[in-house]
């Protein structure tokens, strides 16, 4: 039996959430029970619930299911709410998962970004080839702390940094480099040098500690280093890191086909894929399109945005597009395939269902048979 903070953590460190757009609503966004604390996480958790959409009808299942995490892949608090009562279907659901103390999670563009995730798996339905991230993820707010400090207190400072969350570098904690040196200071009269006295010049062997460090917890770490590092006026320097590429993680995917394919050929994998009857499909402009598709522009959902970044693919593939764009891309001479938003987001479900048992042994975890297109062809 798994605590509700020990399940969300194993899945953002499987689905890091700095992936996701800056834009979004990602994480923990209902955690029922004590105010938001470390005692209101520590609710169990054996069974969860997958979505797309969180529904009433969604809540009703998860309650006979006796569920107590909903995975909701699109966040349900989006926009800011100005009020929270029974007068429409989000406030009722809301009110009704408190009550019933069921935490609601939403991944989103985390999930699409992230090597493995959503885009990927909308990628392998094209057969052999390579792909990229078509906006690359990079890492963000980290800082190089450097800290300066005696040798016998180094270890136990190090120690106290990375159990604040400093030197976290992948799946390792406690990183840092060390490089010894001696320091020199002069004490004047007001002060209290916890080595050698004020007022003569102190040569001491000091340790160069170098640890990375979000920036969020740079107050912490001020604080700490107050309390812990035995000098009375620590020295320590922070700088500011240049962002770095997260290798294939990020938004969308430019595939390169190993061998050419017909656009019929392809589309009809695509249909196979996603497990659909019939896609929408735009066709080049008459002699404008290549005589078979070997580069392919994908993004789950709404691709318009991230398709910007792309000059030229010989087939666009997403969930939806405005009409203007679409017949900008027909003209240049590419292939447009549209499969209505969630299309391309809930087959990966499944998919999803299976990683989350894994990661976390004996959390039962299944797909709502009640979440559903919202939209039928008639």
């Amino acid at each position: 039996m798994r605590s509700l903070h020990e399940v969300v953590a194993e899945l953002e460190r499987r689905i890091p959430l700095n992936l996701a757009e800056s834009w979004d609503k990602v994480g923990l966004l209902v955690a029922p029970g004590a105010p938001l604390s470390a005692a209101g996480l520590e609710r169990s958790v054996e069974r969860a619930l997958l979505t797309i959409d969180l529904t009433e009808d969604v809540l009703l299942e998860a309650i006979e299911r006796r569920a107590e995490l909903l995975i909701a892949y699109h966040p349900p608090i989006f926009r800011p709410l100005e009020r929270l009562d029974g007068r429409s279907a989000l406030g009722r659901t809301l009110l009704e998962l408190v009550k019933r103390g069921i935490a609601v999670w939403s991944p989103h563009t985390a999930l699409d970004a992230v090597v493995g995730g959503v885009n990927d798996w909308l990628a392998d339905g094209l057969g052999e080839g390579t792909r990229t991230p078509i906006l690359p993820s990079q890492e963000r707010g980290e800082f190089k702390l450097v800290v300066f400090v005696p040798h016998e207190a180094a270890d136990a400072l190090r120690d106290s940094l990375a159990a604040l969350g400093a030197g976290v570098i992948g799946n390792y904690s406690h990183c840092s480099f060390n490089l010894e040196g001696r320091g020199t200071f002069l004490g004047g009269e007001g002060a209290n040098p916890a080595v050698g006295r004020k007022g003569r010049l102190e040569i001491v062997d000091e340790v160069r500690l170098e640890m990375v460090c979000p920036g969020r917890l740079l107050p912490a770490v001020a604080e700490l280093l107050r309390r812990e590092h035995p000098y009375e006026e620590p020295a320590w320097e922070v700088y500011p890191l240049e962002r770095r590429p997260l290798p294939g993680a990020g938004m969308g995917r430019l595939a390169t086909l190993a061998q050419p394919v017909e656009l019929s050929e392809l589309v009809e994998r695509i249909k196979s894929h996603l497990g659909l009857g019939r896609v929408r499909l735009a066709r080049p402009t008459e002699g404008r399109g290549p005589e078979a598709i070997r580069t392919v522009a994908l993004c789950a959902g709404a691709g318009g945005s991230v398709f910007e970044r792309v000059p030229h693919a010989d087939l666009y593939l997403t969930g939806e597009m405005r009409h203007h764009d679409v017949l900008a891309r027909t003209q240049q001479g590419s292939a447009v395939v549209l499969c209505e938003h969630t299309h391309t987001e809930r087959g990966f479900l499944p998919h999803l269902a299976g990683q989350v048992a894994q990661w976390v042994p004996g959390l039962e975890c299944r797909v709502a048979r009640s979440d559903h297109e919202p939209l039928a062809f008639v």
